[in-house]
């Protein structure tokens, strides 16, 4: 049985968080980007993956081309989705493989989850305090989801009705299947109004949330652990975007700021 782990892998300034032992067993791809080595200014400094929050989209495109290069990834191929805080998980088929590769051009509408079994197709979501979260199937039929969890999809089950849907895509049963949670507000840093953190502590027991302060991670583990993906199954990165904003982008701590990335692929076997 494959045990999930993340390693900080670097290219120049570019560095990401990956399992290396998934990529060379399985040939599926899982990675978490930080902010440095790319050519966004300013508050999107510098790889800054996202169109949407006011950055130079020449610069956004130029960010995405480096960190494809250093996966080893096809930039056309590259598929993104108009996340909305919602609950939608869209499959991404042939039709929207490369969906939003370029700033600019039309993402998958409306979705904060992808699913594929596309070879060669990354999929890729942006963060900035929201807990990502690549969901993997191994076998019979490889496959993985991209899960964008903030705190209203967390409430929804957003990560556990992702991986139940991966698992019915793959063929296998949610058991089989490996999660990874990437960089995400910690609970010290991530204080909410009383109604909300009752919400949580409701939703995923009193444990999640302490004077205020709700850990995202916990309820995203909370999640997948109800759709039957064990916690032995399970790795959290568990750093916090708002304490290290030199190395990932938070809202909560910068305002306007860029956005890091959560990326899956499968790659073709020779």
């Amino acid at each position: 049985m494959h045990s999930p782990v993340l390693e900080r892998c670097t290219t120049g300034a570019i560095a990401w968080h990956a399992d290396p032992d998934l990529l060379d067993r399985h040939g599926i791809l899982v990675a978490f980007s930080e902010r440095t080595g790319g050519t966004s200014r300013g508050p999107w400094s510098s790889l800054d993956l996202a169109g949407h929050v006011g950055d130079d989209p020449g610069a956004v495109d130029a960010n995405r081309e480096l960190l494809l290069r250093a996966l080893d990834l096809d930039l056309a191929r590259l598929t993104c989705a108009e996340q909305v805080h919602g609950m939608r998980i869209a499959d991404v088929g042939p039709a929207e493989a490369g969906a939003g590769n370029r700033a600019g051009t039309a993402p998958v509408p409306g979705a904060d989850a992808l699913v594929t079994a596309l070879p060669d197709t990354p999929l890729m979501l942006c963060f900035a305090d929201c807990a990502p979260v690549v969901l993997v199937a191994t076998a019979p039929t490889r496959a993985i989801a991209v899960v964008h969890a903030g705190w209203r999809g967390v409430l929804g089950r957003l990560p556990g009705l992702a991986a139940a849907e991966l698992a019915a895509k793959a063929g296998c049963d949610t058991s089989s299947l490996l999660a990874y949670v990437g960089p995400h507000i910690c609970r010290e840093c991530y204080e909410v109004g009383d109604d909300l953190a009752a919400r949580f502590a409701e939703s995923f027991g009193g444990s999640v949330v302490s004077q205020g302060r709700v850990d995202l991670g916990a309820a995203v583990s909370g999640s997948l652990r109800e759709s039957g993906v064990s916690g032995e199954r399970q790795v959290l990165l568990g750093l916090c975007t708002a304490r290290m904003t030199d190395r990932f982008f938070s809202y909560r701590a910068e305002g306007t700021t860029g956005r890091h990335g959560a990326l899956g692929a499968l790659l073709s076997r020779a």
